[in-house]
C-alpha cells in the first residue's frame, strides 16, 4: 500500500474526538503519528469511554479515533518528560494538540516555544474557541457549537424542538481542517525552512459551515428556517418521502431529474400539474407537492424504488445504523475492515478509511496501548 505521507512525523498531544480524528486521517495516509500521553492521568481520556471496553485503558471508542498511531508515555510537566519531548521535536515535522485554547502556551507547544529547538516545526492547534479570543480558556464541545452557531435551528420539524445532529460532525470537520492546515504548514516549512502556528477551532468551523444560508442572511437579511421533512430551503422536491415500508430521501435538484422521476415513477400527472411546473412553483406549493409525491412513493417499497430510480435519479432509503453497515453495497466497497487486536481473537471490526490511493482503499492497524512505543521512539 502506497503511504503518501511516509516522510511525515507528527507529535500529538490529543484526546477524545476532534484532534485524534484529524491526526488519524494523516496516519491512514502513512504519517508517523506519535500520541504523547500522560501516564499519570491514564493517557487519552477516550481510553476509558464506554460502554464497550477492550480491557484496562482501551475501549472501542478509543480505537475509533487512534488507529495506526504510536503511543509514548510522557509527563510534559516534569523535567524528564519535557527533555524527552524536546528531543522528539528535533526530528518531527509537526506538533499537534486539541487542548483548551489557553493550554498550548502554558505547556510550551507553540512555535514560539519550540522554534529554537526546531525552526521548521509546525504547531497545529485545535481548540473549542481558539487561542486568541475572549473565550480561549473556555472548555467546549461539538454539541455546544451546533447550538450557538445556529445548526439546531435548521434541524428538525418546524413545530418541534431544535434538534442536534446524531453525530459530532463539527468535531469531524474541524479535525479534517486540522489535518489540512497542518499539511499546508509543513509544505511551507519544507520550502522556506521556517515553521509556524496554524489554528482551527470548533466554533469558527461551525460558523463557516453555515455556508449559503449565511450568505443569504449577510446580504439579504434572509433567515433560513426549518421546513417539514428536512426539505431543502429553495429546491423542491428535495426531502423525506414516505414509501410503502418506511422512508426515503428524494432529491430533484435539477429540472432533468424531476422530469425523469415523473417518467420512471409513472407520475406523468405530476409533471402536467401547473402547481408543480418548475422549481419555484414546486417550492411555493410544497405542502401539496409533498402529499402528491407521497401518494406515488407509498405504492412501492424503498428497495423497489432503489431498483427503479437508482443510478438515474437521486434517491436513497432511510436506514438505521445496522441496516446501513450491513448493506451489500457497504460490504462491496470495503468500507469496514477487521484489524488484529489482542482482546479479540476474531479481531476488531472498524470503519475503513474513505480515502483510496491508486484505486486501493487505505488500510490501518489497531490503536496503541498506553506507552506501547515509548522505548522504541525514545531510543
Amino acid at each position: 500500500m502506497t503511504k503518501l505521507l511516509s516522510s511525515l512525523r507528527i507529535l500529538s498531544v490529543e484526546q477524545y474526538g476532534a484532534g485524534p480524528y484529524g491526526t488519524m486521517i494523516l496516519a491512514d495516509l502513512g504519517a508517523e503519528v506519535i500520541k504523547i500521553e500522560d501516564p499519570g492521568r491514564g493517557g487519552d481520556v477516550s481510553r476509558g469511554v464506554g460502554p464497550y471496553m477492550l480491557g484496562k485503558g482501551d475501549s472501542e471508542f478509543f480505537q475509533t479515533f487512534s488507529k495506526g498511531k504510536k503511543s509514548v508515555a510522557l509527563d510534559l510537566k516534569s523535567d524528564d518528560g519535557r527533555h524527552a519531548f524536546e528531543k522528539l521535536v528535533q526530528g518531527a515535522d509537526a506538533v499537534a494538540n486539541n487542548l483548551r485554547g489557553d493550554q498550548p502556551a502554558k505547556l510550551g507547544l507553540t512555535f514560539e516555544a519550540l522554534k529554537a529547538i526546531n525552526p521548521k516545526i509546525v504547531c497545529a492547534h485545535l481548540s473549542a474557541y481558539g487561542r486568541d479570543s475572549e473565550r480561549a480558556a473556555w472548555p467546549g464541545y461539538d454539541y455546544l457549537m451546533q447550538a450557538e452557531a445556529g445548526f439546531m435551528s435548521l434541524t428538525g420539524e418546524p413545530d418541534g424542538p431544535p434538534v442536534r445532529f446524531g453525530l459530532s460532525m463539527v468535531d469531524f470537520h474541524t479535525g479534517s481542517q486540522l489535518a489540512a492546515s497542518l499539511l499546508a504548514g509543513v509544505l511551507n516549512a519544507r520550502e522556506t525552512g521556517t515553521g509556524c502556528d496554524v489554528d482551527v477551532c470548533l466554533f469558527d468551523t461551525a460558523v463557516h459551515q453555515l455556508s449559503y444560508p449565511a450568505t443569504w442572511y449577510l446580504n439579504q437579511d434572509h433567515v433560513t428556517g426549518r421546513l417539514p421533512r428536512g426539505a431543502h430551503p429553495s429546491i423542491a422536491p428535495s426531502q423525506l418521502v414516505k414509501t410503502k415500508d418506511g422512508w426515503g430521501l428524494l432529491m430533484r435538484q435539477t429540472p432533468k431529474f424531476w422530469d425523469l422521476f415523473c417518467e420512471l415513477a409513472d407520475a406523468q400527472h405530476l409533471k402536467d400539474d401547473p402547481l408543480f411546473a418548475d422549481i419555484p412553483a414546486r417550492r411555493e406549493n410544497l405542502e401539496a407537492l409533498t402529499e402528491a409525491v407521497d401518494a406515488v412513493m407509498e405504492k412501492q417499497s424503498a428497495e423497489t424504488w432503489m431498483t427503479r430510480l437508482g443510478g438515474k435519479v437521486p434517491f436513497a432509503p432511510v436506514l438505521d445504523i445496522a441496516a446501513a453497515l450491513d448493506s451489500p453495497y457497504v460490504n462491496a466497497i470495503g468500507m469496514t475492515e477487521t484489524v488484529p487486536h489482542p482482546a479479540r481473537e476474531e479481531g476488531l471490526r472498524t470503519l475503513a478509511s474513505p480515502i483510496k490511493v491508486n484505486g486501493k482503499r487505505l488500510s490501518s492497524s489497531r490503536a496503541p496501548t498506553l506507552g506501547e512505543h515509548t522505548d522504541e521512539v525514545l531510543s
